[in-house]
């Protein structure tokens, strides 16, 4: 059997350089098929986690800041002091308030007196009527006189009760953004306070999410800060608001969430809701082993037009808890559509070039 030249130049060529291999065809790539789910999806929306009771303690008095008793973090109690300001002034006040109240007291218990002596009098006819009526009249303006400054005094009390600022309820720290001997000023934020016992998450839906999430069977919570799992939440716990943004259209959603998670105001949350057998075929699900994580991108092999596989980038959401054919199943949410064929070997897919 004779050889042709080309293939003996090649052999003699390999021959003589020995780390120079012949092209390797590339591998045969196997495609899964993208078609929708023949049940009802999962979908979701980015949502935040926020205190049910979350206050910001302000001053209300001007004056300057002598003690703060705790620090971001703490732990409080209601009625305990967190802040106070200085109240010379106040008490000083306060105290002035105090002597007039007196004094006024005292002319009130003489007027009385005198008030007794002309009424005697008048009796016995020593004195008229009109005599009677004006000590009746010192009387009764030394009883205004009283009540007004008791009145007087009870503000500068309270004005003095202002510069203690204290806890409305017990609850945990999470702000003082004030240190000591700065300059309080009405309406400036001095502590921040909320209850870590009654937490919530909160989401804006579009009007047709909000509909689905009413009709839905089902809503869960993602907390991936807090848990590992989704919760389950009852029909009781959630609420949706009969109010909607004039601007973006979207409507706000509120989930009560136990009180034993370490959950805290700001936190990143996902809220799911299962929708009903009208948007059934928009879920799509791949095979788990399809998708490629490269740092923060997620993604999947797409043969192209040319048949050669592309990498295109999807968002995915939870394991969809079922097995197919080709393994655990994950749910897709955006980036595919039905149709589309998908690489199950993403690293021989990556060689083809």
């Amino acid at each position: 059997m004779q050889r042709s030249p080309w293939l003996v130049a090649v052999l003699a060529w390999s021959a003589l350089w020995p780390g120079v291999r012949a092209a390797e065809p590339a591998p045969a790539l196997s495609y899964y098929q993208v078609k929708g789910a023949a049940q009802p999806g999962w979908s979701s929306s980015d949502a935040r986690v926020e205190a049910v009771r979350e206050t910001m303690l302000s001053a209300q008095v001007p004056g300057a800041i002598v003690a703060l008793a705790a620090k971001a973090g703490d732990r409080v109690q209601a009625g305990q002091e967190l802040a106070r300001i200085d109240a010379r002034m106040a008490s000083q006040g306060a105290a002035a308030s105090s002597a007039q109240v007196a004094a006024a007291q005292a002319n009130l218990h003489v007027a009385a007196k005198e008030y007794e002596r002309q009424k005697q009098l008048f009796a016995k006819r020593y004195i008229s009527q009109a005599a009677l009526d004006g000590a009746e009249a010192q009387w009764r303006a030394s009883q205004a006189q009283v009540t007004a400054l008791q009145a007087q005094a009870g503000v500068a009390a309270t004005q003095t009760g202002l510069h203690s600022v204290k806890a409305p309820y017990s609850g945990l720290l999470a702000s003082v953004p004030v240190n000591l001997g700065d300059m309080a000023m009405p309406g400036r934020p001095l502590v921040s306070l909320y209850d870590p016992s009654a937490m919530r998450v909160t989401a804006q839906l579009t009007e047709e999410q909000a509909a689905q999430l009413r009709a839905g069977s089902g809503v869960q919570v993602e907390l991936p800060g807090a848990t590992d799992q989704r919760l389950a939440v009852a029909a009781a716990q959630v609420q949706v608001l009969p109010t909607a943004d004039p601007l973006s259209h979207t409507v706000p959603v509120r989930v009560q969430l136990p009180a034993d998670l370490r959950a805290v105001p700001g936190m990143f949350a996902r809220l799911w809701w299962q929708g009903d057998k009208a948007d059934a075929a928009a879920r799509i699900l791949v095979p788990g082993q399809t998708v490629v994580r490269r740092a923060e991108m997620t993604g999947v092999y797409v043969q192209g037009q040319d048949g050669k596989p592309q990498l295109r980038q999807v968002r995915l959401g939870q394991p969809a808890g079922e097995k197919g054919d080709k393994g655990d199943m994950v749910e897709v949410l955006s980036g595919l559509r039905p149709g589309d064929q998908v690489a199950l070997q993403p690293q021989a897919a990556a060689k083809v070039r």
